[in-house]
């Protein structure tokens, strides 16, 4: 029988009013980023307070499969940060309790949003977008002056072309324009040039006013009561300022539900299982009726053409006729332009009916691809929860750091590296570069090997996030070392033997100096052994021995002077100048990989360097501490 702990109820408790505010937290930052991206849609358009809210209110429905995952990682990195930060994730496990069981109710709290979140995109998130696609559709189509591009023809205005070359959005202004304006027909066109102008709605909004400067008016007379009269061909006017009415109904209206129905995401499961049915159907057929007019067109023209060629072999062999070669060239220059330009039409006819019919079956599949992708995404986006909750609530019982600091660095570069692995992988099998399953597989394809990892790593209490283990090892590998601080005790229990300790040390420096006179520490070590056949040297491991053990005595002394002395003395590296690595195997692999095996050379001739200056060090450090003890004299012995 399942029983619901304390412990559990106490977990789901900080993790749900973290889960709350983390969520409606991402909710907001989504809702910025995709109003950032349809700003220009919004501004200096008229809306009403009406259309605004049924904007942001459609906005927010079709973001809430996205803000979940990242508020199920944020609130769990913090919920276990927490636990961990106030030690009472240490009390837990101390109790005998494992991890696993820990993260039991937030799995099944994560399964319920797993399901929700499914739900939502299935059948209130389409619902959503659809409607936030027809409410953006219609506020492009409101105000067009404002959507009026630079250096390219703009459409939107009813019967009506219009370029600008120029224009200044602070005070409206539009320069260099060209506008190509039809009624009935393309016969009867007219062309407007102008220096500068402006357009702009009327109070009703039913009309939009142009208003034009230094310009010219060619319109063409074809279609009116001149007829094909050659007499007057066009009218021509010349003006200085002029003012055009054109129609446009600019009140806001909501665009017909039905020129989008080609929007995957717009759609539920079922529907658009049944959607990829019938347009794989569709242009199955369509793709059958190409295929069966090409096989026609070739067979009949792979026909004709072996018909004409038999014939021209049997007037050859017979002397009848000449190679069709040897004709072409005897034709006129007319006639060989006229058959040449012929063959080439044919042949662009043929290459421009293959590209419309490509552009037709290209679109088929696009179109199949985006449905194909949304039913993926609509199973992937809710399985994300699951994923990043094994993501954040392992990595916040290992870094244990709670509050916003810490686990909203990791949980937003958690969510790069996923937006990035999804987008990719969308792009990419949008544009039919990779299969639809391996694009949207790809974020989960790396993330949850990522989940599984840092799970293992939080259940066996692993060190993997300690940074001074990785500060420590970099600065072993850089060979930054650090150096001595002692400082004068307050209770020292057992004083120095100062005279022993002066004996020690003159000894050390004799050792010091034998060593450095026997040692060529400033040539460049042999490469056969340091890689392939190295020795230990013990004689500096007993000399740093020795005097660690001197210092760690005269580090009780009440002498400021020795102090300060013992505090000069060098940590040094006594394996590091003979060898990279401690395993032979190790030495021998680096000595074949030419740039790791000539940095960890270069680093052994530094290392040898360092000791010898470290030794000279030493020596004099002892030098003075001996003369130091001397001068103290009788007081040492007190």
């Amino acid at each position: 029988m399942l029983r619901i702990k304390k412990l559990d109820i106490f977990i789901a408790k900080q993790f749900g009013l973290l889960f709350v505010g983390t969520f409606f937290i991402c909710q907001f930052v989504l809702m910025m980023q995709f109003l950032w991206r349809y700003i220009d849609e919004l501004i200096g358009k008229g809306l009403s307070m009406e259309v605004l809210a049924q904007f942001f209110w459609y906005m927010s429905l079709m973001l809430v499969p996205q803000a979940l995952p990242l508020a199920i990682l944020l609130s769990s990195l913090i919920t276990f940060g927490n636990l961990g930060e106030s030690s009472e994730l240490t009390a837990i496990k101390a109790a005998g309790i494992s991890l696993m069981q820990t993260f039991r109710s937030l799995i099944f709290i994560t399964v319920v949003v797993m399901g929700c979140s499914f739900y939502f995109q299935n059948n209130i998130g389409p619902q959503a977008n659809m409607k936030i696609t027809q409410l953006l559709i219609s506020m492009k189509q409101k105000s067009p002056e404002l959507e009026i591009p630079e250096g390219i023809f703009y459409d939107g205005i009813p019967n009506c072309n219009l370029y600008v070359q120029k224009k200044n959005v602070k005070t409206g202004k539009l320069y260099g324009i060209m506008i190509y304006r039809m009624t009935n027909s393309y016969e009867d066109a007219a062309i407007i040039l102008a220096d500068s102008g402006m357009l702009q709605s009327t109070a009703e909004k039913k009309h939009l006013v142009l208003t034009l400067w230094s310009g010219e008016w060619f319109e063409n007379m074809q279609s009116q009561e001149l007829g094909n009269s050659a007499s007057v061909p066009y009218r021509r006017e010349t003006f200085s300022s002029k003012k055009i009415v054109l129609d446009f109904d600019a009140d806001f209206n909501m665009t017909d539900a039905a020129s989008l129905s080609n929007n995957a995401k717009a759609k539920s499961l079922g529907r658009i299982k049944s959607d990829i049915d019938s347009l794989n159907h569709v242009y199955d057929s369509i793709g059958r009726v190409y295929y069966n007019d090409g096989q026609q067109i070739y067979y009949a023209k792979a026909s004709i053409s072996k018909v004409d060629s038999l014939r021209v072999d049997r007037l050859l062999k017979n002397g009848k006729a000449e190679n069709p070669d040897t004709l072409f060239n005897r034709l006129p220059a007319d006639r060989k332009l006229a058959a040449v330009n012929s063959a080439l039409s044919r042949v662009q006819g043929d290459m421009g009916d293959m590209d419309f019919k490509g552009m037709i079956t290209g679109d088929g599949d696009r179109i199949i691809r985006q449905h194909e992708i949304e039913a993926i995404n609509k199973f992937t986006l809710a399985f994300s929860c699951l994923i990043f909750f094994f993501i954040g609530a392992p990595l916040g019982a290992i870094i244990r750091k709670g509050g916003l600091g810490v686990p909203v660095i990791v949980s937003v570069l958690v969510f790069i590296v996923y937006y990035i692995l999804d987008n990719t992988g969308y792009r990419m099998a949008r544009g039919g570069m990779w299969a639809v399953w391996f694009g949207k597989g790809l974020a989960p394809a790396v993330l949850i090997p990522l989940a599984a990892f840092v799970t293992y790593k939080a259940i066996n209490d692993s060190m993997v996030f300690n940074m001074d283990l990785y500060r420590n090892f970099f600065m072993k590998i850089m060979g930054v070392r650090i150096k001595r601080h002692l400082f004068r005790k307050e209770v020292i229990i057992t004083p120095p033997d100062y005279n022993g300790d002066a004996e020690r040390l003159t000894r050390i420096g004799n050792d010091v100096a034998a060593y450095s006179q026997s040692h060529r520490l400033v040539q460049a070590p042999n490469i056969v052994k340091v890689f392939f056949r190295y020795r230990p040297d013990h004689e500096i491991e007993r000399i740093n021995d020795e005097l660690e053990a001197v210092i760690e005595d005269l580090s009780n002394t009440k002498d400021k002077v020795i102090l300060h002395e013992l505090n000069q003395y060098p940590v040094m590296a006594v394996k590091a100048h003979t060898r990279p690595f401690e395993r032979k195997w190790m030495n021998v692999t680096a000595a074949f990989v030419l740039p790791v095996g000539l940095f960890l050379y270069l680093r052994m001739w530094r290392f040898r360097l360092r000791l010898l200056h470290d030794l000279r060090l030493i020596r004099q450090t002892c030098a003075n501490i001996t003369e130091r003890i001397k001068e103290l004299g009788p007081v040492c012995t007190e």
